[in-house]
Protein backbone atom coordinates (compact mmCIF):
# COMPACT_ATOMS: atom_id res chain seq x y z
CA UNK A 1 0.00 0.00 0.00
CA UNK A 2 0.89 3.70 0.11
CA UNK A 3 2.33 3.83 3.60
CA UNK A 4 4.39 0.59 2.72
CA UNK A 5 5.37 2.03 -0.30
CA UNK A 6 6.67 5.39 1.22
CA UNK A 7 8.74 3.68 4.15
CA UNK A 8 10.41 1.74 1.41
CA UNK A 9 11.41 5.17 -0.07
CA UNK A 10 12.39 6.49 3.14
CA UNK A 11 14.29 3.87 4.40
CA UNK A 12 16.26 3.70 0.52
CA UNK A 13 16.89 7.65 1.14
CA UNK A 14 18.37 7.68 4.39
CA UNK A 15 20.57 4.52 3.10
CA UNK A 16 21.66 6.42 0.16
CA UNK A 17 22.06 9.83 2.54
CA UNK A 18 24.78 7.75 4.84
CA UNK A 19 27.04 6.43 1.80
CA UNK A 20 26.99 9.39 -0.49
CA UNK A 21 25.92 12.96 0.48
CA UNK A 22 26.80 13.92 -2.72
CA UNK A 23 23.89 12.30 -4.48
CA UNK A 24 21.60 14.12 -7.00
CA UNK A 25 18.18 15.39 -5.26
CA UNK A 26 14.92 15.43 -7.50
CA UNK A 27 11.98 17.03 -7.32
CA UNK A 28 9.56 13.99 -9.54
CA UNK A 29 6.05 14.91 -8.00
CA UNK A 30 3.64 16.97 -6.25
CA UNK A 31 4.51 16.03 -3.04
CA UNK A 32 5.68 18.62 -0.62
CA UNK A 33 7.70 18.67 2.88
CA UNK A 34 10.05 16.28 3.80
CA UNK A 35 8.75 14.04 0.85
CA UNK A 36 8.95 16.70 -1.88
CA UNK A 37 12.94 15.87 -2.61
CA UNK A 38 14.34 12.20 -3.12
CA UNK A 39 18.00 11.19 -3.88
CA UNK A 40 17.77 10.11 -7.92
CA UNK A 41 19.45 6.77 -7.44
CA UNK A 42 16.56 5.64 -4.95
CA UNK A 43 14.05 6.97 -7.36
CA UNK A 44 15.68 5.14 -9.85
CA UNK A 45 15.65 1.69 -7.93
CA UNK A 46 11.92 2.61 -7.11
CA UNK A 47 10.88 3.00 -10.82
CA UNK A 48 13.11 -0.25 -11.69
CA UNK A 49 11.18 -2.04 -8.74
CA UNK A 50 8.16 -0.85 -10.61
CA UNK A 51 8.80 -1.43 -14.34
CA UNK A 52 10.26 -4.97 -13.89
CA UNK A 53 11.61 -4.64 -17.03
CA UNK A 54 9.33 -2.54 -19.15
CA UNK A 55 10.55 0.65 -20.05
CA UNK A 56 7.35 1.49 -21.60
CA UNK A 57 5.56 1.16 -17.73
CA UNK A 58 4.11 4.25 -16.30
CA UNK A 59 5.12 4.73 -12.89
CA UNK A 60 3.31 7.49 -10.00
CA UNK A 61 3.95 8.55 -7.33
CA UNK A 62 2.64 6.25 -4.10
CA UNK A 63 1.37 9.84 -2.13
CA UNK A 64 0.29 12.22 -4.59
CA UNK A 65 -0.41 9.92 -7.65
CA UNK A 66 1.79 12.32 -10.14
CA UNK A 67 3.17 10.03 -13.20
CA UNK A 68 6.97 10.89 -13.16
CA UNK A 69 8.66 12.30 -16.45
CA UNK A 70 11.00 9.58 -17.30
CA UNK A 71 13.39 10.84 -19.97
CA UNK A 72 15.89 7.97 -21.97
CA UNK A 73 18.94 9.38 -23.82
CA UNK A 74 18.62 9.85 -27.54
CA UNK A 75 19.71 6.58 -29.83
CA UNK A 76 21.41 5.96 -32.46
CA UNK A 77 19.91 5.13 -35.83
CA UNK A 78 20.62 1.11 -35.53
CA UNK A 79 19.40 1.19 -32.19
CA UNK A 80 16.08 3.14 -32.83
CA UNK A 81 14.98 0.49 -35.65
CA UNK A 82 15.97 -1.94 -33.17
CA UNK A 83 13.72 -0.52 -30.65
CA UNK A 84 10.47 0.09 -33.42
CA UNK A 85 10.89 -3.41 -34.44
CA UNK A 86 10.64 -4.62 -31.04
CA UNK A 87 7.52 -2.94 -30.14
CA UNK A 88 6.40 -3.89 -33.38
CA UNK A 89 6.95 -7.42 -33.02
CA UNK A 90 5.42 -6.89 -29.52
CA UNK A 91 2.10 -5.41 -30.51
CA UNK A 92 1.71 -7.76 -33.71
CA UNK A 93 2.57 -10.98 -31.44
CA UNK A 94 -1.10 -11.64 -30.03
CA UNK A 95 -2.98 -10.38 -33.27
CA UNK A 96 -0.26 -13.27 -35.11
CA UNK A 97 -0.84 -16.17 -32.14
CA UNK A 98 -4.42 -15.62 -32.72
CA UNK A 99 -4.16 -15.82 -36.80
CA UNK A 100 -1.82 -19.08 -36.57
CA UNK A 101 -4.31 -20.42 -34.42
CA UNK A 102 -7.25 -19.72 -36.13
CA UNK A 103 -5.77 -21.21 -39.46
CA UNK A 104 -4.46 -24.70 -37.33
CA UNK A 105 -8.11 -25.16 -36.56
CA UNK A 106 -9.14 -25.17 -39.71
CA UNK A 107 -6.69 -26.98 -41.68
CA UNK A 108 -7.26 -29.70 -38.45
CA UNK A 109 -11.10 -29.54 -39.68
CA UNK A 110 -10.23 -29.95 -43.36
CA UNK A 111 -8.27 -32.97 -42.32
CA UNK A 112 -10.50 -34.47 -40.22
CA UNK A 113 -13.10 -33.77 -43.23
CA UNK A 114 -11.36 -35.81 -45.61
CA UNK A 115 -10.13 -38.21 -43.09
CA UNK A 116 -14.42 -38.46 -42.45
CA UNK A 117 -14.81 -38.74 -46.53
CA UNK A 118 -12.53 -41.76 -46.89
CA UNK A 119 -14.15 -43.32 -44.22
CA UNK A 120 -17.62 -43.04 -44.68
CA UNK A 121 -17.00 -43.62 -48.43
CA UNK A 122 -14.25 -45.77 -48.45
CA UNK A 123 -10.69 -45.11 -48.74
CA UNK A 124 -10.35 -45.37 -52.40
CA UNK A 125 -14.00 -44.09 -53.31
CA UNK A 126 -13.37 -41.32 -51.05
CA UNK A 127 -9.83 -40.37 -52.59
CA UNK A 128 -11.48 -40.39 -56.16
CA UNK A 129 -14.24 -38.38 -55.25
CA UNK A 130 -11.95 -35.65 -53.36
CA UNK A 131 -9.96 -35.62 -56.49
CA UNK A 132 -12.07 -34.75 -58.79
CA UNK A 133 -14.28 -32.27 -56.87
CA UNK A 134 -13.40 -28.63 -57.05
CA UNK A 135 -10.28 -27.79 -55.00
CA UNK A 136 -12.70 -24.24 -53.91
CA UNK A 137 -15.40 -27.04 -52.61
CA UNK A 138 -13.12 -29.11 -50.88
CA UNK A 139 -11.37 -25.91 -49.07
CA UNK A 140 -14.70 -24.84 -48.11
CA UNK A 141 -16.90 -28.14 -47.80
CA UNK A 142 -14.07 -30.03 -45.91
CA UNK A 143 -14.45 -27.93 -42.87
CA UNK A 144 -17.99 -27.63 -42.72
CA UNK A 145 -18.01 -31.28 -42.14
CA UNK A 146 -17.12 -31.30 -38.00
CA UNK A 147 -19.13 -28.17 -37.78
CA UNK A 148 -22.10 -29.96 -38.88
CA UNK A 149 -21.43 -33.07 -36.99
CA UNK A 150 -20.85 -30.46 -33.66
CA UNK A 151 -24.39 -28.86 -33.96
CA UNK A 152 -26.25 -31.81 -35.45
CA UNK A 153 -25.24 -33.28 -31.92
CA UNK A 154 -26.03 -30.39 -29.89
CA UNK A 155 -29.98 -31.22 -31.43
CA UNK A 156 -31.19 -33.03 -28.22
CA UNK A 157 -34.04 -34.92 -29.81
CA UNK A 158 -33.90 -37.26 -26.84
CA UNK A 159 -35.40 -34.60 -24.87
CA UNK A 160 -38.05 -33.85 -26.96
CA UNK A 161 -38.84 -37.61 -26.81
CA UNK A 162 -39.48 -37.53 -23.72
CA UNK A 163 -41.59 -34.36 -23.01
CA UNK A 164 -44.03 -35.90 -24.96
CA UNK A 165 -44.36 -38.88 -23.84
CA UNK A 166 -43.99 -37.31 -20.27
CA UNK A 167 -47.74 -35.53 -21.82
CA UNK A 168 -49.49 -38.69 -23.60
CA UNK A 169 -48.04 -41.70 -21.97
CA UNK A 170 -50.91 -41.96 -19.52
CA UNK A 171 -53.28 -42.52 -22.24
CA UNK A 172 -51.07 -45.23 -23.46
CA UNK A 173 -51.00 -47.89 -20.46
CA UNK A 174 -48.78 -49.78 -23.03
CA UNK A 175 -46.07 -47.38 -22.48
CA UNK A 176 -45.93 -48.72 -18.63
CA UNK A 177 -44.64 -52.12 -18.95
CA UNK A 178 -42.33 -51.28 -21.86
CA UNK A 179 -41.00 -48.60 -19.54
CA UNK A 180 -41.43 -49.28 -15.61
CA UNK A 181 -40.28 -46.87 -13.62
CA UNK A 182 -38.80 -46.98 -9.76
CA UNK A 183 -40.87 -49.01 -7.18
CA UNK A 184 -43.63 -49.97 -10.02
CA UNK A 185 -43.90 -46.76 -11.39
CA UNK A 186 -44.63 -46.02 -14.97
CA UNK A 187 -43.25 -43.72 -17.09
CA UNK A 188 -47.04 -42.22 -17.70
CA UNK A 189 -47.90 -42.37 -13.84
CA UNK A 190 -48.51 -39.28 -12.17
CA UNK A 191 -45.62 -37.80 -9.72
CA UNK A 192 -45.77 -36.24 -6.12
CA UNK A 193 -43.81 -32.99 -7.38
CA UNK A 194 -41.76 -31.53 -10.96
CA UNK A 195 -38.42 -31.76 -10.01
CA UNK A 196 -36.31 -28.98 -11.21
CA UNK A 197 -33.79 -30.26 -14.53
CA UNK A 198 -30.47 -28.61 -14.74
CA UNK A 199 -29.95 -27.38 -18.45
CA UNK A 200 -27.64 -29.39 -20.59
CA UNK A 201 -24.84 -26.97 -21.27
CA UNK A 202 -24.67 -25.89 -17.92
CA UNK A 203 -21.50 -27.36 -17.49
CA UNK A 204 -17.84 -27.98 -19.07
CA UNK A 205 -18.45 -31.84 -18.83
CA UNK A 206 -21.97 -31.62 -20.93
CA UNK A 207 -19.91 -29.25 -23.87
CA UNK A 208 -16.89 -31.58 -23.93
CA UNK A 209 -19.55 -34.93 -23.91
CA UNK A 210 -20.79 -32.86 -27.06
CA UNK A 211 -17.55 -32.20 -28.86
CA UNK A 212 -15.96 -36.01 -28.04
CA UNK A 213 -19.52 -37.33 -29.44
CA UNK A 214 -19.90 -35.55 -32.55
CA UNK A 215 -16.37 -35.99 -33.65
CA UNK A 216 -16.42 -40.05 -33.16
CA UNK A 217 -19.70 -40.41 -34.64
CA UNK A 218 -18.39 -41.30 -37.94
CA UNK A 219 -16.11 -43.52 -36.29
CA UNK A 220 -18.88 -45.07 -34.36
CA UNK A 221 -21.49 -45.27 -37.49
CA UNK A 222 -18.88 -47.00 -39.32
CA UNK A 223 -18.40 -49.26 -36.63
CA UNK A 224 -22.24 -50.16 -36.17
CA UNK A 225 -23.03 -50.62 -39.74
CA UNK A 226 -20.24 -53.01 -40.72
CA UNK A 227 -21.46 -55.71 -37.17
CA UNK A 228 -25.23 -55.09 -38.24
CA UNK A 229 -25.63 -54.46 -42.01
CA UNK A 230 -22.27 -56.25 -43.21
CA UNK A 231 -24.98 -57.80 -46.26
CA UNK A 232 -24.65 -54.27 -47.49
CA UNK A 233 -22.37 -53.57 -50.48
CA UNK A 234 -22.17 -49.85 -50.45
CA UNK A 235 -20.05 -48.32 -47.79
CA UNK A 236 -21.77 -45.54 -47.81
CA UNK A 237 -25.26 -46.55 -47.68
CA UNK A 238 -23.98 -49.36 -44.66
CA UNK A 239 -22.27 -46.17 -42.90
CA UNK A 240 -25.67 -44.37 -42.84
CA UNK A 241 -27.70 -47.04 -41.92
CA UNK A 242 -24.76 -47.45 -39.12
CA UNK A 243 -25.14 -44.41 -37.92
CA UNK A 244 -29.27 -44.74 -37.84
CA UNK A 245 -29.19 -47.58 -35.58
CA UNK A 246 -26.58 -45.98 -33.35
CA UNK A 247 -28.45 -43.10 -32.70
CA UNK A 248 -31.42 -44.90 -32.50
CA UNK A 249 -30.30 -47.51 -29.63
CA UNK A 250 -28.56 -44.75 -27.82
CA UNK A 251 -31.46 -42.32 -27.49
CA UNK A 252 -33.63 -44.77 -26.59
CA UNK A 253 -31.29 -46.40 -23.71
CA UNK A 254 -30.65 -42.00 -22.95
CA UNK A 255 -34.62 -41.64 -22.87
CA UNK A 256 -35.16 -44.74 -20.52
CA UNK A 257 -31.75 -43.36 -18.38
CA UNK A 258 -33.18 -39.64 -17.98
CA UNK A 259 -36.84 -40.90 -16.95
CA UNK A 260 -35.59 -43.22 -14.28
CA UNK A 261 -33.55 -40.10 -12.62
CA UNK A 262 -36.30 -37.99 -13.46
CA UNK A 263 -38.72 -40.21 -11.23
CA UNK A 264 -36.50 -40.90 -8.65
CA UNK A 265 -36.04 -36.97 -8.33
CA UNK A 266 -39.84 -36.71 -8.30
CA UNK A 267 -40.44 -39.31 -5.22
CA UNK A 268 -37.48 -38.29 -3.22
CA UNK A 269 -38.22 -37.66 0.77
CA UNK A 270 -36.77 -35.61 3.32
CA UNK A 271 -36.67 -37.88 6.68
CA UNK A 272 -37.07 -36.22 9.99
CA UNK A 273 -33.83 -35.18 11.63
CA UNK A 274 -32.63 -37.86 14.31
CA UNK A 275 -33.71 -36.50 18.27
CA UNK A 276 -30.48 -36.96 20.11
CA UNK A 277 -31.08 -39.07 23.60
CA UNK A 278 -30.78 -37.14 26.56
CA UNK A 279 -27.85 -38.37 28.61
Amino acid sequence: NSSEEALWMDSSFFKVNEDDRTAEWVRPCRCRGSTKWVHQACLQRWVDEKQRGNSTARVTCPQCNAEYLIVFPKLGPVVYVLDLADRLISKAGPFAAAGIMVGSIYWTAVTYGAVTVMQVVGHKEGLDVMERADPLFLLIGLPTIPVMLILGKMIRWEDYVLRLWRKYSNKLQILNSIFPGQDDRGIGCPVPRIPAEASPLADHVSATRILCGALVFPTIATIVGKLMFSSVNSNLQRTILGGIAFVAIKGAFKVYFKQQQYLRQAHRKILNFPEQEEA
